[in-house]
C-alpha cells in the first residue's frame, strides 16, 4: 500500500499557488490595459463632459477603478501607502460611504482637474504599487486579498462597460454623430421566423454554485419552482419592434403599465433611445456614426417599460430571470461581446444558430420581469464592500445575458445586472416569453 509523501504534495501546492498568484497579475494587467486601449481614439475634449447625471465622464470610469484599487487594498495592504493625492479619495469615490464621503455624482463633469494627463499617471502610480504588492506579498497575503483584488477587476471590467455606453450617450448629444470606432458588424439577408423552446416545471438549483468568482447578489444557489414556460429561440429585432411602432403601440395605454405610458407622455418616447428618423427613414446612432436600421439586428436602448409593453402588444410577456437561467444552462457562453469590437448588437449569423436558443449572451442586455431582491439566505460582502450591491435592491428589475459592451470574461450564467425601469441608454433588449397552460 502506497503512503502519501508530503513533501511532493506541499510542491505540488505551492506551485498551484504560484500559478494562481500569476493568473491573478495577468488578469490584472489585462483588464486594466483594456480599459485604456478603449479610450485610445478620443479626443482630450471627449474624456471630461458629462452628458447627464447617470453617465460619468471617461476620466472619471479611469480614476474611479483606480481610487478602488487604492482605497480597498494598497491602503491597507501596504505599510505607509501614501497615496497619490489625498482629495482622489473624497472626487472619485462613488457611493461607498463607508470610506469617505462621495463627492456629487451630477457634478463630476465640472472638474476639469485633475488633468486627462494627470489621470493617467494617477492609474500608472496605482499599478506599479498593485504589480510590487502582487510579487511581494506573503502566501498568507496572497489568500487574504486576493479575493478583493478579484472584485476590483470585475469591477473595472463593469466600468469598461458603462465607459463604452457612457460615451455613446455623450457622442450622440452631438449633431455632427462623432464616430468612436470603425467596424463591419455581421449581417444577414433574412433571418428565420421566432420559435419557441419549452421547459418543463419543475424544482431547480438557481444562483451561483461557488466555486469561481461571483458577486454577492448571485449567492446563495437555491431551490425554487419553476412552472412550465417557453421562451423564444432569439431576439426581438428592430423590425419587429418597427411594427409596434407603426400600429400606434406608443399611443395606446392599453399595453403599458401606468408608470410606463406616464413616463412616454413625459418623456415624449415615441421610438427607442438613439433611433432618428429621416425622409420617412429610421436611421440610428452607433457607436460608428449614424446609420440606416437593419431591421434584423437586435432591437436595443429601450426601458423595461418598452421591453414589457412589446411583450404585452405581441401577446406574450417577459421572463422571469429563474426561467432565463434555467433556459441557459446548457447553452454555451459565447457571442457578440465587447471583444469582438462591433459595440453595437449584430444579426443572427450562422456561427450562432447551432444553438436551440440563440443569442443568449452578448449583444443586448435581457430584460426580466423579476425585481431586484436578495435570494434568500443573502449577505453581501463584509464591510465597506458590502455597498456594492445589497442596497440597490429596491425598484429595479433584473437583466440577464450580457451585451456587446460586455466583456465575455466578466459575464455568467448566474450574472444579474440591475436597472431602474425608465432606463434606456444601456444596451438593453428583449427577449419574449410564455406560459404554457
Amino acid at each position: 500500500m502506497k503512503t502519501a509523501n508530503p513533501l511532493a504534495e506541499n510542491e505540488f501546492h505551492q506551485e498551484e499557488k504560484k500559478a494562481d498568484r500569476n493568473n491573478l497579475k495577468t488578469h490584472f494587467k489585462m483588464v486594466r490595459g483594456f480599459t485604456e486601449s478603449l479610450t485610445e481614439s478620443l479626443e482630450t475634449e471627449d474624456f471630461v463632459i458629462q452628458a447627464m447625471e447617470n453617465a460619468s465622464p471617461a476620466k472619471w470610469h479611469l480614476a474611479h477603478t483606480t481610487w478602488f484599487f487604492e482605497v480597498f487594498v494598497l491602503k491597507h495592504a501596504v505599510a505607509g501607502f501614501d497615496s497619490m493625492h489625498p482629495q482622489y479619495d473624497y472626487i472619485f469615490n462613488s457611493y461607498y460611504v463607508q470610506t469617505s464621503d462621495p463627492h456629487c455624482r451630477d457634478k463630476r463633469g465640472n472638474l476639469s482637474r485633475p488633468t486627462v494627463k494627470q489621470v493617467f499617471e494617477y492609474r500608472k502610480y496605482v499599478d506599479d504599487h498593485m504589480q510590487r504588492l502582487l510579487d511581494d506579498m506573503t502566501a498568507a497575503e496572497f489568500e487574504k486579498w486576493a479575493p478583493v483584488i478579484e472584485v476590483g477587476i470585475h469591477h473595472e471590467q463593469q466600468h469598461q462597460e458603462l465607459l463604452v455606453t457612457d460615451l455613446k450617450y455623450m457622442f450622440a448629444q452631438n449633431p455632427l454623430y462623432p464616430i468612436f470606432k470603425e467596424t463591419n458588424r455581421p449581417s444577414a439577408i433574412r433571418l428565420p421566423e421566432m420559435g419557441w423552446v419549452s421547459f418543463d416545471e419543475g424544482i431547480f438549483e438557481i444562483g451561483h454554485k461557488g466555486g469561481d468568482f461571483g458577486y454577492d447578489n448571485e449567492f446563495p444557489e437555491h431551490k425554487t419552482y419553476i412552472h412550465d414556460f417557453a421562451l423564444a429561440n432569439r431576439l426581438v429585432t428592430n423590425g419587429e419592434y418597427m411594427e409596434f411602432i407603426e400600429n400606434g403601440g406608443y399611443r395606446d395605454p392599453k399595453w403599458w403599465l401606468d408608470e410606463g405610458f406616464a413616463a412616454v407622455e413625459n418623456e415624449e418616447w415615441d421610438r427607442p433611445l438613439y433611433w432618428v428618423k429621416r425622409e420617412n427613414e429610421w436611421y440610428q446612432f452607433t457607436l460608428s456614426g449614424l446609420e440606416k436600421i437593419d431591421p434584423n439586428e437586435p432591437v436595443t436602448h429601450v426601458s423595461y417599460f418598452e421591453a414589457d409593453a412589446y411583450a404585452r402588444w405581441r401577446g406574450f410577456r417577459l421572463p422571469t430571470e429563474q426561467e432565463w437561467e434555467l433556459a441557459s444552462q446548457n447553452e454555451p457562453v459565447k457571442g457578440n461581446f465587447v471583444e469582438s469590437k462591433h459595440y453595437h448588437p449584430a444579426t443572427l449569423n450562422k456561427n450562432n444558430r447551432g444553438e436551440e436558443l440563440h443569442q443568449m449572451f452578448g449583444d443586448v442586455w435581457q430584460w426580466t420581469q423579476s425585481s431586484y431582491a436578495p435570494y434568500p439566505g443573502y449577505k453581501p460582502f463584509a464591510g465597506a464592500l458590502g455597498e456594492y450591491n445589497g442596497k440597490f435592491m429596491v425598484n429595479q428589475y433584473v437583466l440577464r445575458g450580457g451585451s456587446c459592451a460586455t466583456s465575455k470574461s466578466h459575464i455568467r450564467k448566474t450574472y444579474r445586472n440591475f436597472f431602474h425601469t425608465g432606463s434606456r441608454w444601456q444596451f438593453s433588449g428583449i427577449r419574449l416569453a410564455k406560459t404554457i397552460d
